[in-house]
């Protein structure tokens, strides 16, 4: 079973459903935007989303590392926790405010909510 902190590195965390006031991400363009020069912070999670495509942070004391891109509307990422391969996984994303919203399994999975930094 994966660690809870795993999962928010992973960004894919607490199971609820999404509510009406985030506002879906769909164009590569906005995402880019918002994410620039920021951090997505979690308890115990920092993370830079750059725009050459990598994935960079801490997870709990571990080095987080990836690939991302951006499929379909969905941000799409390779993922690893320290040396565990978390892998690929195809996410909506929304924001409200400071707070952005990824749900894994294009929008079927669980999500995770990361203050914008």
């Amino acid at each position: 079973m994966r660690s809870r902190i795993a999962a928010v590195a992973a960004a894919a965390v607490t199971a609820a459903p999404a509510t009406a006031d985030f506002a879906r991400i769909t164009e590569e363009e906005r995402f880019r935007q918002i994410v620039q020069d920021r951090q997505l912070t979690y308890p115990l999670v920092r993370l830079q989303v750059t725009p050459d495509g990598q994935i960079v942070g801490r997870g709990a004391g571990r080095e987080v590392s990836g690939e991302w891109d951006w499929e379909n509307g969905l941000f799409c990422r390779d993922l690893y926790w320290g040396e565990r391969e978390l892998g690929y996984n195809c996410q909506t994303v929304e924001v409200r405010g400071n707070t952005m919203r990824f749900t894994s399994d294009a929008g079927q999975g669980d999500h995770a909510d990361f203050r914008l930094r």
